[in-house]
């Protein structure tokens, strides 16, 4: 029997289970970590304290950390209608995933293990060109660090361990199963420890096998030190997908980064990208963030509401959407030539045009026709003008980006989500309204246009009161777009139409149908 096949007829709902827990969350500075801690004070209101794992940065330590995250705008909801939950709500621990012990002091130590009831572990690094000694840190030893604080917590009820859809990509179809590790996770940290930078970054390609890049890697052996604790602590693992834009909570089209989907209809909107090696039939898999979020809070539930024993398995949830709600590289670029006339960006570089190619030499003589040689002849005139030049480079970033993407924008994965669907038809009435979650009735255009309505807002910190001069500029670099397409077609024909071979031509051609 299944870890959901039970009767959730006599356990309190959601809200009522979060009722004067405490929780400890790590990552929750990061972008899904933020929206996990306001739709938990939002929904939940009477938790009783989060804590937030959080390391001095830049200079700024903990605390003022603390009230920089409070002063993002995902938490605008919270403080139009419940202004001061965050402030009696949430306190910082100082420390660093990436220390030994997670870099916590003695007292603070002692007092989530003596309070905390729930873990949410979300901090991670998701650089795929981390080398192997910083991704195991971050990712291997510092979940390493998180389960050992969890032994210790006194009255632990769950441990939600956030991984990635990505995690087993050295398989086709992947279930919500714990697959064989590529490595040992021990071994892994013990050689990160003992041999030197350069010498493991000479090894890595060796020591990664078949998998991509240092973040897979090492997320795949995270799971593996969780699931040690099977039957011993009460263990969710979450494998979200690729996770983009909020449908609705804390906001419609909610965004901090440029993940998936939404980096491509920005930086083509944008005028800046205009190929793309891909398949158009490849299905993209994606997840809004306060869909997956919800799932994490109803998995904590579900777990939290049973009584651990020995022989439980770990609760293990793939939040995808290729099952539920498919969509394709070629829709999402069709859907952005759409959007991008409606909901044009600022200071439009180009006109947003072009494709994907499956031709890898094609995508090449694409990027240097449509992406390095407009740059270079912009940057040059922005030289003369005393300015400086700025798209070379952003070319060179997206050339870069796009090459640790080609992995995974080459190859089609199937994530069943079997557990994740069942997951929510356990949650109670009283709930549905706050954390039912379902990604068939999404309107996929409205959608992607609220996703580019939040990456103008959130992430281009424009204005919509700008979009009339938007649009206007629009028009021009289309009509501009226009002209130079049509100026090149007729130089191509007039250079062919001067050639010695296509004169030849037409003379064997009147020679056969006149002479």
């Amino acid at each position: 029997m299944g870890f959901l096949d039970r009767d959730f007829g006599d356990v309190p709902g959601i809200a009522e289970y979060y009722k004067d827990k405490t929780i400890f969350i790590t990552g929750g500075s990061g972008f899904m970590g933020k929206v996990l801690v306001e739709k938990l004070l939002y929904s939940c209101p009477d938790l009783d304290r989060i804590y937030l794992l959080l390391r001095s940065n830049k200079g700024v330590d903990a605390e003022d950390r603390l009230k920089n995250l409070y002063s993002s705008r995902c938490f605008d909801r919270l403080r139009n209608e419940k202004p001061d939950v965050f402030d009696k709500k949430v306190s910082f621990i100082a420390g660093d995933v990436g220390e030994l012990g997670l870099g916590i002091c003695d007292e603070d130590r002692a007092l989530i293990i003596n309070r905390v009831h729930i873990v949410f572990h979300v901090a991670a690094s998701v650089r795929f060109n981390d080398s192997l000694k910083v991704a195991a840190r971050l990712n291997l030893r510092g979940t390493r660090e998180a389960v050992e604080l969890a032994k210790e917590i006194r009255n632990l009820e769950a441990f939600v361990h956030v991984s990635t859809s990505y995690a087993n990509t050295n398989r086709q179809c992947i279930d919500e199963v714990i697959y064989p590790a590529s490595g040992d996770w021990r071994d892994t940290l013990e050689v990160i420890e003992n041999v030197d930078e350069h010498t493991l970054n000479v090894l890595t390609p060796k020591y990664l096998d078949k998998l991509p890049n240092t973040y897979v890697f090492t997320k795949q052996l995270a799971e593996h030190v969780v699931n040690e604790q099977k039957g011993k602590l009460p263990i969710v693992i979450m494998r979200p997908s690729i996770v983009i834009s909020s449908v609705r909570e804390p906001m419609v089209g909610w965004i901090e980064n440029l993940n998936g989907p939404v980096a491509i209809l920005i930086a083509s909107g944008k005028g800046i990208l205009h190929t793309m090696y891909t398949d158009p039939n490849l299905i993209s898999d994606y997840m809004p963030v306060d869909i997956a979020i919800k799932a994490f809070i109803a998995a904590a539930w579900a777990r939290g509401t049973k009584k651990l024993e020995p022989t439980d398995d770990i609760h293990l949830y793939n939040c995808s959407s290729s099952e539920i709600k498919a969509l394709t590289m070629g829709q999402i670029v069709e859907l952005g030539m759409e959007i991008s006339k409606k909901i044009p960006l600022d200071s439009l570089v180009w006109h947003p045009c072009g494709g994907l190619t499956s031709s890898k030499l094609v995508n090449y003589v694409k990027v240097l026709l449509l992406h390095l040689l407009p740059a270079l002849l912009v940057d040059g005139i922005l030289k003369l003008i005393g300015k400086k030049p700025m798209l070379t480079k952003v070319q060179r970033r997206i050339y870069v980006a796009n090459l640790a993407l080609e992995y995974y924008v080459t190859q089609q994965w199937t994530f069943k989500n079997v557990n994740i669907v069942k997951l929510r038809s356990k949650i109670k009435e009283e709930d549905l309204k706050e954390f039912f979650y379902e990604m068939e009735t999404i309107d996929i255009h409205e959608y992607f246009m609220n996703s580019c309505y939040g990456g103008k807002l959130y992430i281009l910190k424009e204005k919509l009161e700008d979009l009339p001069a938007a649009r206007i500029h629009y028009r021009r670099m289309e009509l501009l777009h226009k002209v130079v397409m049509t100026i090149f077609k007729l130089s191509v024909l007039w250079f062919i139409y001067n050639t010695s071979f296509f004169r030849d031509v037409m003379n064997m051609l009147y020679a056969v149908f006149v002479g």
